[in-house]
């Protein structure tokens, strides 16, 4: 397998430590996001994901993925032997609520092309541009932590005492919240499981600075 990814890439970050957690080899193909004005824009990346957005996983089989959710999903579908989801359907709901609070609650909002547009085309300044960031990750992560510390469900992880799909998300989100200086005292629960998953090879290994492509 290929995965197309970006160090800082919070949904290629997502997939890494998918992969990582079933033990699957993969090739990484890195994309620069913003070198040459950006090379998931050029044609020879749009041939491989016509959304130019990162992740893109080629498979051996000559398919190639999108989106790092339904990546992730494939891969548990087709290498069911580490679960990233719970057996009952509860337990499965639970978990995507979870991750989905990041990747479509607080993730997009943070997005590379999102701060773009903020800064060349509303002129809105760095200070301004981070304290959008830090807003609406904080946002998010009030909401993260009520979810997590009032459920009998969370464990060592985000869902009982192994990792899932909602540690895959919630991990890269806190590495963004980390970068704009949030305040993680406010979300204890959250950086509990953080620090848990932080102690994983899987999750280690997929760091951003651990990348071949690491600036």
């Amino acid at each position: 397998m290929k995965l197309y990814t970006y160090f800082r890439s919070s949904a290629a970050y997502r997939v890494r430590i998918a992969l990582n957690l079933k033990g699957l080899p993969y090739e990484a193909a890195p994309v620069h996001l913003l070198r040459s004005g950006g090379e998931q824009l050029q044609p020879a990346y749009r041939a491989v994901n016509p959304a130019a957005l990162i992740p893109a996983l080629a498979l051996d089989n000559g398919a190639t993925l999108t989106q790092s959710m339904a990546i992730i999903e494939y891969l548990d579908e087709t290498h069911p032997a580490v679960p990233l989801l719970p057996a009952d359907p509860l337990g499965r709901a639970r978990v995507r609520a979870l991750a989905l609070t990041v990747a479509c609650d607080i993730h997009p909002l943070g997005n590379l092309r999102v701060l773009k547009y903020l800064v060349h085309e509303l002129k809105v300044g760095d200070e301004a541009k981070t304290a959008w960031s830090r807003h609406w990750i904080t946002e998010g992560f009030v909401a993260l932590e009520a979810m997590l510390a009032g459920s009998p469900e969370t464990g060592r992880f985000c869902h009982g005492d192994t990792p899932t799909l909602a540690d895959c998300c919630l991990v890269p989100q806190v590495f963004n919240a980390l970068r704009f200086e949030v305040d993680m005292t406010r979300f204890p629960t959250i950086a509990r499981i953080h620090a848990a998953c932080s102690d994983l090879d899987a999750f280690a290994a997929a760091h951003p600075s651990k990348q071949p492509d690491s600036e």
